[in-house]
């Protein structure tokens, strides 16, 4: 009878040895990234959040210059990615800030996704390689001051004039709106081929604005603009071929949305891993926090939060490299993990207490970010009707 394998040391950083699950080239994708954030983002981000203001140009170039954008898609200068690694990026991103995840997410998972999954040969070869070396931002116009959830209600709209289509309307919370050289705007149109259509619109195209919004306490280090078009002439060959209807938009969106599932966590993380270090150095009592038990149970149930939320979000991913993942799924994802990662910033603010509201500490931004990814791109309560409706077959929407 052979001796028992001598098991591994835990590991506090990776108590389930969710490592194990990954490949070296996952690790040194996922490392690559890290290192990125830790030397680009993490010693400027609190002062980028507190002005409200980030080199966004500056930052895609750098990562465009790593694959990071698109980096799942294939061709046109895309890394061709596996969903997992794609899923680590996001993850360390936004352990670094969700501002900086979100540049990354709507780039690759909605504007790029959007021309690759049903753009033209010429649109394609004419847009992706510049945005995949982050020469070209992208942003992705859908929602609306009246149309969130309800997106079918949309009012924008495109009307045939000869071969040309004219594009009106306004879109509101666009991520990177303000410093995109395209936009990939959704519309109803007049033209009976049904309704909803992408449009692929330069956005230096005339009668085109799209105005910063300002006064955010949330996504601080993230452009967020209005998109207005006022009678914005368009050729014959801007309209995305590929699609009609919401199916378009709603697919971008669940792309997107699988990024969030891990990006998440990686909010989540930086706050968990802050709570950690300050609990086994401040002193209350004449010994560290980290010692009472009031305060490792704290500890111990975001652990198991966080790492469960990674392993769902690598389980995910491993069904869409499969080409088996559902839109259920992805909803399942998301209402589980944002929900976790707001619950646990909100604990470790606890335990660092008032310092736990200093940009000093990532915890407060972390969280305050976190509010804004927990209703975008599918508030909580859609995202349960979707999974009601998945479990009892009966549609609440309408």
């Amino acid at each position: 009878m052979s001796a028992p394998a001598k098991l591994p040391p835990f590991d506090p950083a990776d108590p389930l040895g969710i490592d194990d699950l990954l490949s070296d080239e996952d690790l040194a994708i996922r490392d690559t990234v890290r290192s990125w954030a830790a030397d680009r983002v993490q010693p400027h981000i609190a002062e980028w959040y507190e002005k409200g203001e980030a080199p966004i140009r500056e930052l895609a170039l750098e990562l465009g210059g790593i694959g990071a954008l698109g980096m799942s898609l294939t061709g046109y200068g895309c890394a061709g990615a596996t969903a997992v690694q794609y899923g680590l990026a996001c993850l360390e991103l936004e352990a670094a800030d969700s501002g900086i995840r979100s540049l990354v997410s709507v780039q690759g998972s909605l504007a790029m996704y959007a021309i690759w999954k049903y753009g033209s040969d010429e649109q394609k070869e004419r847009w992706l390689p510049g945005m995949a070396a982050g020469e070209i931002i992208g942003c992705f116009g859908l929602t609306e001051p009246d149309h969130g959830s309800d997106p079918a209600g949309m009012r924008t709209y495109a009307k045939k004039d000869g071969t040309d289509w004219v594009l009106s309307g306004r879109k509101m919370w666009i991520t990177n709106g303000s410093v995109a050289g395209v936009a990939v705007v959704w519309a109803q149109t007049d033209d009976g081929s049904g309704g909803i259509r992408g449009f692929v619109v330069p956005t230096d195209t005339p009668g085109f604005s799209a105005p910063e919004i300002k006064h955010k306490w949330s996504l601080r280090a993230s452009v967020t603009s209005e998109l207005v078009m006022d009678e914005v002439r368009l050729p014959a060959d801007a309209v995305l071929p590929g699609v009609t209807g919401l199916k378009g938009p709603l697919s971008c969106l669940s792309h997107a949305r699988y990024g969030i599932v891990w990006g998440a966590m990686g909010a989540a993380r930086a706050s968990f891993e802050s709570a950690v270090e300050y609990a086994k150095t401040r002193e209350q009592f004449d010994r560290p926090i980290g010692g009472f038990q009031l305060t490792q149970a704290k500890l111990a149930d975001m652990a198991v939060e966080l790492h469960k939320g990674v392993l769902l979000a690598h389980h995910l991913g491993l069904r869409m490299d499969a080409g088996r993942l559902r839109p259920e799924q992805v909803s399942f994802g998301k209402l589980n993990n944002v929900r976790e990662a707001i619950e646990i910033c909100r604990t470790s603010r606890t335990i660092l207490g008032a310092n736990g509201i200093s940009l000093e500490y990532p915890v407060m931004r972390h969280a305050t970010n976190l509010e804004s990814v927990l209703t975008y791109e599918g508030t909580v309560e859609m995202h349960q009707l979707v999974l009601g409706k998945a479990l009892t077959g009966l549609d609440a929407f309408r």
